[in-house]
């Protein structure tokens, strides 16, 4: 509908994570630029929120630490995905959740 690429990924993560599948989003402007990129993924339990958006960041380290001054807090440590990055789980003052991603190849 949209004109997403949607294609599983097949990386280090998603190899030991047993039973996961995760899907790449890759969207372009009206000029055919890459643009907004993403992936989603099954509920991994009931408890699991429906929808957690992701916001790139340059450290996860210095904006979960933004999180936690400004009164929101980490739920989810410091995490590495192999190959591409570190996120990190977060909820704002009103229980709200979301993520925050550092873009990072030599991660492991």
């Amino acid at each position: 509908m949209f004109g997403w690429d949607i294609e599983k990924w097949t990386g280090s993560m998603a190899a030991t994570a047993e039973g996961m599948e995760y899907w790449l989003i890759s969207t372009v402007d009206d000029k055919g630029n890459k643009a907004t990129t993403g992936g989603m993924m099954k509920r991994q339990s009931p408890q699991q929120q429906g929808i957690t958006n992701y916001f790139e960041v340059k450290s996860v380290q210095e904006y979960s630490a933004k999180v936690e001054k400004l009164g929101g807090k980490v739920i989810s440590p410091k995490m590495p995905v192999p190959g591409m990055g570190y996120f990190v789980v977060c909820t704002d003052t009103e229980n709200n959740g979301f993520g925050i991603f550092q873009a990072d190849q030599t991660a492991k």
